[in-house]
């Protein structure tokens, strides 16, 4: 079992490698956000922040920080060569317009249909929508980052979700802290596993129906 600090590197460092070249990003909150700190060497990625900033770099080192640059979540970033500074009108213009190649976002449920639900849960104090409901529906792949499974154990990759929806079938690929997941027209496909688990145990850990890829593989291993 890995702790909270080895599944952000594992997840971040997972999706990091489906990014392209040239590719124009926006990172949720939470696990999305370690996406940036693995960028692989020979690639350039536009990490946008709706907070108003293009070009965003790696978490800067610890007595680095400056309190000017952070990004939506109020968490310290740095600035790549040819950074860019603008308004929420410009940040949601650029979300709205299609502009995206890939939204990373958290989940508190993704089903096989390829639904999204992440931004509430009835009866809790709710911060406010954020941007969600946009970058979903703008972007031209959204990746889930996420927990395989909530704090009591139960799945959070379901046959439908029961949560108010974020986007419905917006959903291209989930990249848990077990497994990686295409969402494709027959369902969901088991592409890899984490290095430490196995196929029965992430096929008790999924309420949602897998299809077992041909070329099961595995990552993370070379992290730790």
């Amino acid at each position: 079992m890995l702790d909270r600090a080895q599944k952000n590197i594992l997840i971040g460092n997972r999706i990091a490698h489906e990014l392209k070249d040239g590719d124009f990003v926006n990172l949720g909150f939470g696990f999305p956000l370690e996406v940036v700190n693995h960028i692989p060497e020979g690639i350039t990625v536009y990490f946008q922040s709706e907070n108003g900033m293009l070009s965003v770099g790696p978490a800067p080192k610890p007595g680095e920080e400056d309190p000017n640059l952070i990004n939506a979540g109020g968490g310290f970033v740095t600035e790549n060569i040819g950074a860019s500074y603008f308004d929420s009108c410009l940040s949601f213009a650029i979300i709205r317009g299609g502009h995206l190649d890939v939204t990373v976002l958290g989940a508190l449920q993704v089903d096989q249909h390829g639904n999204l639900a992440n931004w509430m849960i009835p009866g809790k104090l709710v911060p406010g929508m954020g941007g969600a409901m946009d970058l979903v529906c703008g972007t031209k792949k959204t990746v889930i980052a996420m927990e395989h499974c909530d704090r009591k154990g139960n799945s959070k990759i379901l046959k439908q979700c029961n949560l108010p929806l974020t986007g419905a079938g917006k959903v291209s690929l989930i990249v848990s802290d077990m497994a990686v997941i295409e969402v494709t027209k027959d369902g969901l496909l088991l592409k890899e596993i984490a290095f430490w688990t196995n196929l029965e145990d992430v096929i008790k850990a999924t309420e949602a129906d897998l299809i077992i890829s041909d070329d099961l593989g595995t990552f993370g291993g070379h992290l730790f």
